[in-house]
């Protein structure tokens, strides 16, 4: 079986990101010379992925504008053939991918959607029973490696005939909190693709029964959408997707999660230090522009006190 089809959820409202976010939305912020959404878009496209929807929102016509057909564009435009060769990969028609887009409702009396599960929910009938990956579109996986995790992920889904597979890394202690933990089976603690015995939202550092944080990729299988009916909502009104596979997990079905090798990290563009920290590493690897942004980045903290230069005027 192959799997074709990705839902990539981006109806948040990007408040951790306040004022910046205030007119155009998280994913749409520059990472390097593509916007975050971009990026994931691509991860997406290299794992095999050709059908793409949008879960999304009023606010998020920008992403719909951003891959629309750039034709009318181009005829405007004289480039040369380095930006040529830019642009034209903004013809996903020609490399035979679709994109589709459904909005998120929010309901009467609410002011906000309600939450992930909600969002993987809006998908049903678009993923018309087989399996999908679900990518949330304010993190993006950067890999050295020559096997993409979502490749991994989608081979060992297949192989386990599991109900879901989950990408995790490892995150300081004190840093649990801030993420879905996962629960391996204790005969698998250790190995690199390994079964679940749960999963946790957020558990406080002395509750975290692991440091494998949820790394913001799954692939599902179609039992996932019973199980977003059968859980109800949390104290806030919103369905969350961790609470879906702790289900899945209590209902006997096979849920499994594949670490992060060390030539992939995640980048989780939640607030504005992670976002400071993601746009200077891709801005550093840009072949045309990095050397001469580290240069200047060096004068910079030469002229930092601490940094063993003095202090600019």
């Amino acid at each position: 079986m192959e799997i074709t089809k990705a839902i990539i959820p981006v109806a948040g409202l990007g408040t951790r990101l306040l004022p910046t976010t205030k007119a155009i939305p998280k994913e749409m912020l520059p990472v390097g010379r593509y916007p975050i959404i971009h990026h994931v878009v691509e991860e997406l496209i290299g794992a095999g992925l050709s059908r793409l929807l949008f879960v999304t929102s009023r606010a998020k016509l920008a992403i719909e504008n951003h891959f629309d057909d750039y034709s009318e564009l181009m005829l405007h435009l004289e480039l040369d053939g380095s930006e040529m060769k830019e642009v034209s990969r903004f013809d996903y028609r020609k490399r035979g991918v679709e994109f589709f887009f459904t909005r998120q409702q929010v309901p009467l009396g609410q002011t906000k959607p309600l939450g992930t599960g909600d969002a993987v929910a809006a998908a049903e009938n678009f993923t018309d029973g087989a399996p999908f990956v679900v990518a949330f579109g304010d993190s993006i996986i950067r890999s050295a490696e020559p096997a993409p995790l979502l490749r991994r992920m989608i081979a060992s889904h297949l192989a386990h005939d599991s109900a879901c597979t989950i990408a995790v890394y490892e995150v300081p202690p004190e840093l649990t909190h801030h993420y879905g933990i996962v629960v391996p089976v204790p005969a698998e603690a250790g190995a690199t693709d390994c079964q679940l015995a749960g999963i946790l939202e957020k558990p406080a550092p002395d509750l975290a029964p692991s440091r494998l944080a949820v790394s913001a990729r799954y692939v599902f299988g179609p039992q996932i959408f019973d199980a977003i009916r059968a859980i109800p909502p949390s104290p806030s009104g919103e369905i969350y997707l961790t609470d879906a596979i702790l289900h899945l997990i209590r209902q006997g079905q096979m849920v499994r999660a594949l670490r992060l090798t060390p030539g992939e990290q995640r980048c989780d563009i939640g607030n504005h230090r992670a976002y400071f920290q993601t746009f200077i590493d891709y801005a550093l690897a840009d072949p045309q522009l990095g050397p001469e942004l580290l240069a200047y980045l060096r004068q910079v903290l030469s002229r930092c006190p601490g940094a063993g230069g003095q202090t600019a005027p």
